[in-house]
């Protein structure tokens, strides 16, 4: 009897022996791509008073006594979901949750070392739910089955690099001219329909929120009608075969808005489709009834792509590198009190934007963390409270996936006054 055989019996034993789990989840098992990452929804059902925590993938799975269902084998660990990349959220009714899986390439390398040295070739992840009335936690799994990233694997993106056909990551446009071409190169999974539209966020707009910039599979169905929207350029409907990276074609540039001055950003806003292989079951979930459709599922938001619109010749702006500094201006008179928004272009490779401020002295004053697709932040109002003087200094870092910094803006002076 083989050793895949034999694991499957022995997860069912367990599954006999062991508290019926009061927590049921749709899909509990997919394919998933043995040679990279892998994104899929999950619907969880029959939450009762409980919260989810942290998420593990493991080669093996052992009896969570005296708690319930199976946990995973912390011999056998690959990894756990990344803080980063987390997109789960608890649905309106607390009854329900839903959970997008990102699996890292890393976990994935891990899980296929283990199968080639003969150990078991599917593994799972497991999710914990604390009781918040005092109850024993409670563990549930999903099994993932390796296979190659084509057809039989959810439509899922990996990687999304919008760019303008110039080299810029900020492009100036001559009010009433033609903005340049656009495209967007997308890395992915699965293979199915690819569907909707290009939108821009004019100058004076409220910026879109991070939930906003994820796509309409990322989130659930209840609050994807929520995701706010933008002016209109373009739709689009193509077919993604099993190829695993594509170029998209940007909107018409005689489309794109350039009559008022000012910052724009381009959106790509990516709806959900129907994949069979993503679909998720509320009934077998226990979260209600009906199909919830998952193609095109992201574990991150999709940044915008910016362009300025102003007097100038169409030329990219100066001294525009990878991350740079936007507003207030070198030496704004920020009155405590006021709100204070601080912006700054977006550094396509960066996971995460650490924003730093501190006084004339270089004395930390506030450090903050924002998500990529987020360009801008307003520090809280306890910041005029903290500096002792007038002379304030401010900076944004860009961090890659390991934490490290791979790009950042010079510093720029503001000055605080009391009224």
């Amino acid at each position: 009897m083989s050793y895949l055989i034999r694991s499957l019996l022995a997860v069912a034993l367990l599954g006999w022996l062991l508290p019926a789990h009061a927590i049921n989840r749709d899909p509990n098992g997919v394919n998933v791509n043995s040679q990279g990452a892998t994104t899929v929804f999950i619907t969880y059902g029959g939450l009762n008073n409980q919260v989810p925590v942290e998420a593990t993938w493991c080669g093996e799975l052992i009896p969570a006594t005296p708690d319930i269902g199976l946990r995973c084998d912390p011999a056998t660990i690959y990894g756990q979901l990344p803080i980063r990349v987390d997109q789960s959220r608890l649905n309106s009714s607390a009854s329900a949750f839903t959970d997008i899986m990102s699996i890292p390439a890393s976990v994935a390398r891990r899980a296929w070392q283990a199968a080639a040295r003969g150990e078991n070739s599917a593994f799972f992840y497991v999710r914990r739910f604390v009781s918040t009335v005092g109850g024993p936690d409670e563990y549930v799994f999903v099994t993932c089955r390796m296979a190659g990233g084509g057809a039989r694997v959810p439509l899922a993106l990996l990687d999304v690099q919008l760019a303008f056909d110039v080299d810029s990551p900020v492009t100036a446009v001559a009010r009433g001219s033609t903005a340049p071409a656009a495209s967007a190169v997308i890395h992915y999974n699965g293979s199915g329909q690819l569907i909707g539209r290009w939108e821009v966020v004019q100058p004076g707009e409220e910026l879109p929120a991070s939930r906003d910039l994820l796509t309409e599979a990322s989130l659930p169905p209840e609050e994807r009608p929520l995701q706010r929207r933008f002016q209109q350029v373009e739709r689009f409907s193509v077919f993604l075969p099993p190829t695993g990276r594509v170029t998209l074609p940007g909107p018409d540039p005689r489309l794109i808005p350039t009559q008022v001055e000012g910052l724009y950003h381009l959106l790509l806003r990516i709806e959900a489709s129907n994949d069979k292989e993503g679909d998720s079951n509320l009934a077998l979930a226990g979260a209600g009834s009906g199909i919830v459709h998952s193609g095109a599922v992201a574990g991150f938001p999709i940044p915008p792509l910016r362009y300025y619109v102003g007097s100038g010749s169409g030329e990219a702006l100066p001294n525009s590198g990878g991350l740079q500094l936007l507003s207030p201006n070198q030496g704004f008179v920020w009155a405590a009190g006021t709100p204070l928004t601080l912006s700054w272009t977006l550094d396509g490779s960066a996971l995460l934007y650490q924003i730093e401020i501190t006084d004339d002295a270089a004395k930390p004053l506030l450090t903050a963390v924002v998500q990529q697709g987020i360009g801008s932040y307003q520090p809280p109002d306890w910041l005029a409270t903290r500096a002792t003087g007038s002379s304030l200094r401010w900076r944004v870092r860009a961090l890659g996936p390991d934490g490290r910094q791979i790009a950042d803006a010079d510093w720029r002076d503001l000055t605080l006054t009391n009224p």
